[in-house]
């Protein structure tokens, strides 16, 4: 027992700076002597927190930050401009909103399905070569989709599988490569990091709506490919880790017995129920408003760019306000535009403030998560917990909007008005304020006092 436990201090100190603020001496206490604080030892944790303490908060960082903000901008963009493309899908016959928005759906719910595996993928291979695998599958995906738009069945394994997996590694690589470069300004740089799928989601709607209008979904596919590719792959070459700690499991149970964990868990499994509703139906709502297609696409556009905003703004908040306040106040915006703002949006103007609203609160909820895991579980270990929470996520990116998209089609469809959208309104609305109850919850547990930053 005594050689192991040998071991395992000295591969942990492997990564630990002699210039470290926690000393090599603070870290075998925490790693060998568990009666000194009658609980169990953590020495992942003490690693993570000694790597934490060395971290620049700049230099490389800001070049890792900016790759992977373009690498999030084809990611987290394309998906989110999928709505325009929907719409031409529905205007041609091809399916029913539904069934779309399940494809749509289901590239999204591969990030949360895969999240654990690609945990281990970036620890086996690192962030540069997960991220060029991610972005190399996206540009792969978009340009056999060209060959598959009149074809349901070919959308499910182009749109929803091959873009789905890329997505994957792109997502877990620019959660966890930020992470090792900053500590005091980690929301800051997660929110510019998750900024950038806000842009391109507003320049994609605005430039997939007019290739459609041009020239067909089949060729602005291929475009869309193409861009990726060529502006993607050497972005993602240029991110790399700083320190690489290794754990060896894949699951780390014992987080499951911290109460903390099992909220932020919760939390995110019922919040991103509702967050695919808005980009997925606000085109096809616009066009039930007698709207033009131009018109929907270019509210989808505002709903990306006031995601991006938001992003910046929650992240910035994070370290200033605390992580759990910022989630908190995310989730109610979006509880409360979707049940008493977008009901009432019957006309252009109200609809544009709900875009805004929504879209920024919205925004905020990606950018926070993994500075509210980071600064809980520490940046060596952030790949591990951030894959278990993702994993939580499966259930709303999978059903999320399909749920809304049945829901239209129960109550008549398209076809029938304003008022057969507002079931999903509220259905949507409800679970982000349960989301929100969750995390309040979380909130005051870890602090009472209600101006706390936590």
């Amino acid at each position: 027992m005594a050689a192991a436990t040998s071991t395992t201090t000295a591969i942990r100190l492997e990564t630990i700076p002699p210039s470290s603020v926690v000393t090599q001496r603070d870290v075998i206490q925490e790693t060998t002597n568990p009666r000194d604080t009658g609980t169990d030892p953590d020495p992942v944790l003490a690693a993570s927190r000694a790597a934490d303490s060395t971290v620049p908060d700049g230099g490389y960082g800001w070049v890792v930050v900016s790759c992977c903000s373009l690498v999030t901008w084809w990611f987290v963009g394309t998906s989110y401009s999928w709505g325009v493309i929907q719409g031409a899908l529905v205007a041609d016959g091809v399916g029913s909103p539904g069934t779309l928005a399940f494809v749509g759906s289901l590239s999204a719910a591969l990030i949360s399905a895969l999240a654990i595996v690609n945990a281990r993928v970036v620890r086996w291979i690192g962030t540069r070569y997960t991220g060029l695998l991610g972005i190399f599958l996206i540009g792969l995906a978009e340009i056999t989709a060209s060959f598959a738009v009149s074809n349901v069945g070919g959308l499910f394994a182009t749109v929803g599988v091959l873009l789905g997996l890329g997505m994957s590694l792109c997502f877990m690589t620019v959660s966890v490569a930020p992470a090792q470069y900053f500590n005091r300004k980690r929301g800051l740089a997660n929110g510019i990091v998750f900024a950038g799928g806000g842009l391109g989601g507003a320049l994609n709607s605005l430039v997939l709506d007019s290739l459609i209008q041009k020239y067909g979904p089949a060729w602005t596919y291929r475009v869309l490919g193409l861009a990726t590719l060529v502006t993607g792959l050497p972005a993602a070459w240029m991110i790399k880790e700083r320190t690489p700690i290794r754990t060896t499991a894949l699951v780390e149970w014992r987080l499951f017995r911290d109460p903390g964990f099992l909220l932020v868990f919760a939390a995110g499994a019922v919040g991103t129920f509702p967050l695919f509703v808005p980009p997925f139906f606000v085109p096809l709502y616009s066009r039930s408003m007698g709207l033009s297609s131009t018109t929907g696409a270019g509210l989808l556009a505002g709903f990306n760019f006031s995601s991006a905003v938001g992003r910046i703004l929650c992240g910035f908040f994070c370290d200033r306000l605390g992580p759990l306040n910022t989630l908190l106040a995310s989730f109610l915006l979006t509880a409360v535009s979707m049940l008493a703002l977008w009901p009432v949006s019957t006309t252009l103007a109200p609809l544009a403030v709900f875009v805004v609203v929504n879209g920024a609160s919205n925004g905020g909820f990606f950018s926070t998560m993994p500075t509210v895991v980071g600064n809980t579980f520490g940046s060596a270990r952030v790949s591990v917990a951030m894959g278990m929470v993702v994993t939580g996520w499966g259930g709303g990116y999978l059903m999320g909007a399909p749920i809304a998209g049945y829901l239209l089609d129960a109550y008549g469809g398209a076809e029938e008005g304003l008022h057969a959208y507002r079931p999903a309104m509220f259905y949507a609305g409800s679970l982000a304020l349960a989301g929100a109850g969750l995390v309040a919850f979380l909130k005051f547990r870890t602090n009472k006092n209600i101006f706390a930053k936590v």
